[in-house]
């Protein structure tokens, strides 16, 4: 029961919600292996870490002995899946989407064992279920329940369009579930309603329905909106272990916690550990260096890791920067701020014409090393850099 209790908390180790618990934790007192399924539509050839957060859990499911399935939805990303948008997304063409699941199988071996991993394809049991069984299964819900989905209600009543195909997605992601007789699935908090369908189907069929475990959304380096490639506060696992290094030494010490919980594998005492350290004087930097350095070599190797800590003491430390340097926020308009005006907001400068005036005399660096030469430079939102103003004028700046 020890050994139960054990996993169970690494299993909820920074889970969002688990419906049921007490339903998880019956299914892991039975001892067999159980079939945990997270699908991942190929909209984009590249993964980012906050797609991670669930491939990591999937990683401590299989840890514990249990069958993972990591399910691409060649079917689904056909549809375009509606969750969180306002407007219908423009589904993907086959050749779009088969070409960016084979990325994706290369990258999530960085994580996932592939000896001990499914890989499936929803299409294959999508494609044989034909039309007329897709309007059995759409017959199967109303309307009505369809508009409870967050996102669908608010776009019906904003009077936005809603595509009827759209309706179908959370049906054949719960479908999926039904296919795969699935134990447990996961997925974001933002995928509540499809995750529901599943365990919905599953009962009509005769199945014992699906534990469902959501999982948070990652913010960015920004610490403000969730991870994404279209906000550019995304920390791709494909980068430089040198440009990985430096967007996780940019996240404030706060975010870095957060980071800890749903990216890092080290167990939760070593991270309460360095807790106390940091509330006892020891500096926080040392603490997100370590933290840097084990995602990196998950992607790459421990030595790029160690490269990338070697070089980021080079272009840094050696320039002097000190350790206690002010964060601010400036806010974009239009995506982007100019450089007059964000010296300005964040209080290195008096003026914008005093920010000019220290750019063309080379007063004005970034990160401590590169000169800003351009006084018409725009900076667009999302990024995290420090600048500095002089000898003495130092900010860590996140544009939002």
């Amino acid at each position: 029961m020890a050994d139960l209790e054990k996993a169970f908390l690494e299993i909820k180790r920074g889970a969002e919600e688990i419906l049921l618990e007490d339903e998880l934790k019956e299914k892991l007192k039975t001892g067999k292996p159980l079939k945990i399924k997270a699908g991942f539509d190929p909209t984009a050839p590249d993964i980012h870490i906050g797609h991670t957060v669930l491939i990591n859990k999937l990683r401590t499911f299989q840890e514990l002995g249990h069958e993972v399935i990591f399910l691409i939805g060649d079917f689904t990303a056909l549809i375009g899946d509606p969750t969180g948008k306002n407007a219908t997304r423009k589904p993907l063409t086959k050749e779009q989407v088969l070409a960016n699941a084979e990325t994706y199988k290369e990258q999530v071996f960085k994580i996932l064992d592939p000896a001990k991993t499914t890989v499936a394809f929803n299409a294959e049991w999508m494609d044989k279920l034909g039309a007329a069984g897709m309007i059995k299964l759409a017959a199967r819900q109303t309307v009505a329940r369809m508009l409870e989905r967050d996102d669908f209600k608010k776009r019906y009543a904003n009077g936005q369009s809603i595509a009827i195909h759209e309706f179908l997605y959370p049906l054949v992601q719960g479908w999926d579930s039904v296919a795969l007789e699935a134990d447990v699935e996961l997925g974001g908090t933002d995928q509540r309603f499809n995750l529901l369908m599943g365990r919905e189907l599953q009962k009509e069929e005769g199945q014992r329905p699906q534990t469902v475990l959501m999982m948070p959304l990652l913010e960015g380096t920004d610490g403000v909106q969730k991870m994404s490639k279209s906000l550019n506060n995304y920390i791709g696992i494909t980068d430089t272990p040198n440009d990985m290094f430096g967007k996780i030494m940019s996240i404030s010490d706060e975010l870095m916690w957060r980071y800890y919980e749903l990216l890092s594998f080290r167990p939760v005492e070593e991270v309460e550990t360095f807790k106390q350290q940091i509330a006892d004087g020891a500096n926080p930097r040392d603490t997100k260096i370590a933290l840097a350095k084990e995602i990196i070599a998950r992607f790459h190797t421990e030595e790029d890791a160690e490269a990338a800590h070697q070089d980021f003491i080079k272009r840094f430390q050696k320039n002097a920067l000190p350790d206690d340097i002010p964060e601010v926020t400036v806010n974009a308009e239009e995506g982007n701020i100019g450089i007059a005006n964000l010296l300005k907001e964040a209080g290195l400068v008096a003026s914008t014409s005093e920010a000019m005036r220290m750019i063309k005399q080379g007063a004005v660096k970034l990160n401590g090393k590169d000169k800003i030469t351009d006084n018409k430079l725009q900076v667009a939102s999302g990024s995290v850099e420090i600048y500095q103003v002089g000898k003495r004028k130092f900010a860590k700046v996140t544009v939002a």
